[in-house]
């Protein structure tokens, strides 16, 4: 471990930049893990950060402790005021890590995926992420004008889960679905009216479930492209769920039904 004082200091310096500006992270092809849960499931699951920053107090942390012994001379510990001064970030965060954004190689997917068309609103984004990641979702393939899913508000929301699964970004989504049909998969179009009864419907691996924009939903495109649409109901007399709502309720009746339950 490398004690700073001084914000000075390179990687310091550049993990600051990357913390404070999208357009650095996206040029850097890096991102910033805030907290101990996120670092250690990158840990887990991809191996050792390039940098490690650690505001002081949070070395009395066993978990901390252990990734900044495991991780020694990528780890930085600086003062909790330097530490502060980096960026607004949400509260008990004294742990930093910069890896590089993961950028999987072009798919077709695997027999359970989940396509997000203009999802914008960065905790909708992480939530179904982390949503499809419990499902057993392998991939996810995200439009282009979808939130950025290694944005550090995605990230929060995600939980971890963006590196349990293989996401892939700025996708034409509406030439993926019909190759997926063309190779016997299934895109399953969730649409708010005018669809098959969710409870109803056929679903069966291998299964692409499409998710649209929180306010103009799927388009026509899409729509078009996909095998069938559903439509969850809702007695309660509400127009709408959100989202990120609507996907949890059709991936896990999913499950169900490839459960056989």
């Amino acid at each position: 471990m490398l004690r700073i004082t001084s914000r000075h200091n390179p990687r310091l310096r550049e993990t600051a930049q990357l913390l404070a500006s999208a357009r650095e992270r996206r040029k850097a092809g890096r991102c910033v893990l805030e907290g101990e849960h996120l670092v250690a499931v990158y840990a887990e699951r991809r191996g050792a950060p390039e940098v490690l920053v650690v505001s002081e107090p949070f070395l009395g942390r066993p978990g901390v402790e252990a990734l900044c012994r495991r991780f020694g001379e990528r780890t930085l510990v600086i003062p909790e005021a330097l530490f502060a001064s980096m960026a607004v970030l949400p509260a008990g965060v004294g742990m930093l890590a910069v890896v590089p954004t993961p950028r999987p190689p072009a798919s077709d997917g695997g027999d359970f995926c989940v396509l997000l068309e203009d999802v914008q609103d960065p905790g909708n984004a992480g939530s179904i992420l982390r949503t499809a990641a419990a499902a057993g979702v392998t991939h996810v393939f995200l439009s282009r004008h979808c939130a950025f899913a290694w944005a550090p508000k995605v990230m929060r929301a995600g939980m971890g889960a963006h590196f349990h699964l293989e996401i892939h970004e700025d996708v034409d989504l509406p030439a993926w679905a019909a190759r997926y049909r063309a190779r016997g998969g299934q895109v399953i179009a969730t649409v708010r009216d005018g669809g098959t009864n969710l409870y109803r419907a056929a679903l069966a691996r291998p299964l692409a479930l499409a998710i649209g924009n929180e306010g103009a939903g799927l388009s026509p495109a899409l729509v078009e492209a996909s095998s069938t649409g559903v439509t969850i109901p809702m007695p309660g007399g509400m127009e709408s769920i959100n989202a990120a709502a609507a996907a949890a309720v059709t991936l896990f009746e999913c499950v169900r039904r490839f459960s056989g339950t």
